[in-house]
């Protein structure tokens, strides 16, 4: 996860190697450290957060357009209460 702003083709220093940002990311945006085959996890502080929609590889923006999510959508139960 980036830690500061960073610009398209600037170099992000993650994982012990040096990746060229694909786009302009702000603080908090995720970048693959390695490739990652679809349908594996994608871990967020050591924990999985979704799965890849598609292959991902090592350098690449992790958003929504490439993550399908690990949440369950919750019903407020209390919402129809008077």
């Amino acid at each position: 996860m980036l830690a500061e702003d960073i610009a398209l083709g600037a170099g992000a220093a993650l994982g012990g190697k040096v990746f060229k940002v694909p786009c302009d990311l702000t603080m908090g945006h995720k970048i693959a450290i390695r490739n990652i085959p679809e349908g594996c996890d994608i871990i967020k502080y050591g924990a999985p957060i979704g799965f890849a929609a598609c292959e991902i590889e090592a350098g690449e923006h992790v958003h929504l357009h490439n993550i399908k999510s690990r949440y369950t959508a919750i019903t407020d139960i209390e919402a129809d209460r008077p």
